[in-house]
């Protein structure tokens, strides 16, 4: 038995030995990118360089003085050529053959939107594009030692982040410029993705948790009703996040002056004259926001107040903002709160770049920061239940996120 076995695995040897190796093709990788097969193409990336323009790349690219003023003419009414910038990268699909002459001109203004010209037949069209994005829900948490963007920045997150937790969520709870070493802050939001690994930006916070000099503050993203156009931030009971005015008129400031009816103020040759406003120190150009909404009442330069906006947002109050490098609304515009109105500047009588930040109180120029306003537009009791259901999950999935080692970030 074994000699019988011992020769067939002879026979079979040998006629495997015989047998001629069989050819495998490994078929070409199909590649598609903003509608064209780009295997059909020789593909040329690069950018716009400072002072070129559409028709220098076309020139280069093969095309012909004549046919590049047809296309020109042809697409003016979809395309302003002009409005190409230095610095933006570009795709050209050109023929794959000797002449390499250019088919298709992909503008990509970002990593989302792109704008395609087609020349590449007698049609000549343009057409907007946006690639398709994939949002993912991430985390991330914080310790501030300093401040909240190099919290953020440390840890390679986006820097976005900073401004929609200042901006969107806590900027009617918390005083951004008051941060403490050691608060911290645990976040859910939606991060946008396209080919599911490239990150082009995030979307809302689903869910925050910010601690601030000891004290919890939670943020939770809801809509109560279809209908409504906008969701809101409530707090872990159901209570709108969002008040009446904003906290501050510039993100990320410093109060400089407060409101002092006895201050001397060395100007004036250090005689005591009220400060009936309360001054926001910051860099020429920063952004200053409307509080709250309301109707701009005045827009001009005057004396030692400078440029300045006032703004009357009801029957009980009114805001204004000095010393402005420039004015971005005009009376009688209607603004709506976090709106940028202006930009700090030293115009009037100010010794160094702020905002002076008045406020009216039933005619009558208050303290802001000593005002206590009612939140805006309560959750009817009928939705607290699934609100309630709804940030379970949530408020479970926050709680149980970890801090970053504070001794490894910073």
């Amino acid at each position: 038995m074994k000699k019988l076995f011992a020769l067939l695995f002879v026979v079979l040897s040998i006629a495997c030995k015989n047998e001629k190796p069989e050819t495998i093709l490994i078929p070409e990788k199909i590649v598609y990118e903003f509608g064209y097969r780009l295997n059909d193409y020789k593909v040329i990336n690069d950018t716009l360089r400072s002072g070129e323009n559409f028709g220098e790349i076309l020139s280069r690219n093969k095309i012909s003085s004549s046919k590049i003023h047809e296309i020109v003419t042809k697409i003016r009414d979809s395309f302003n050529i002009r409005s190409l910038k230095a610095g933006v990268p570009y795709t050209i699909l050109a023929k794959e053959d000797s002449t390499q002459q250019a088919q298709v001109f992909i503008y990509r203004q970002s990593k989302i939107l792109y704008t395609i010209i087609d020349f590449k037949d007698s049609t000549i069209f343009v057409v907007n594009g946006k690639r398709p994005i994939k949002t993912k829900i991430a985390t991330a948490s914080g310790l501030i030692t300093t401040h909240l963007s190099h919290a953020i920045k440390s840890q390679g997150l986006s820097p976005d982040l900073t401004y929609k937790m200042a901006d969107e969520v806590f900027a009617w709870a918390i005083d951004f410029s008051k941060l403490q070493k050691n608060d911290k802050f645990k976040l859910i939001y939606e991060q946008f993705y396209i080919e599911d690994t490239i990150p082009v930006g995030i979307g809302k916070i689903k869910a925050a948790f910010f601690e601030h000099n000891d004290k919890p503050f939670y943020a939770f993203n809801y809509k109560t009703d279809s209908t409504h156009k906008a969701s809101e931030y409530y707090d872990e009971k159901a209570n709108i996040l969002r008040r009446q005015f904003l906290k501050m008129p510039v993100k990320f400031s410093r109060i400089s002056s407060k409101y002092n009816l006895q201050r001397r103020i060395a100007y004036y040759g250090n005689k005591i004259k009220a400060h009936k406003g309360t001054d926001y120190a910051a860099p020429i150009g920063t952004p200053i926001e409307a509080t709250a909404n309301g109707t701009v009442t005045e827009s001009k330069y005057a004396g030692g107040n400078g440029n300045y906006v006032k703004i009357k947002h009801n029957g009980t109050y009114s805001t204004q903002y000095l010393h402005m490098s420039k004015r971005a609304v005009k009376v009688g515009d209607y603004v709506k709160q976090g709106q940028v109105i202006g930009y700090i500047g030293m115009t009037g009588n100010t010794a160094g770049p702020h905002v002076c930040y008045r406020f009216w109180k039933n005619g009558e120029q208050v303290d802001p920061l000593k005002q206590k306003f009612p939140n805006s537009e309560p959750m009817k009791k009928d939705k607290v239940p699934a609100y309630n259901k709804y940030i379970g999950p949530l408020k479970i999935q926050l709680d149980s996120i970890e801090y970053p080692d504070n001794n490894i970030l910073f």
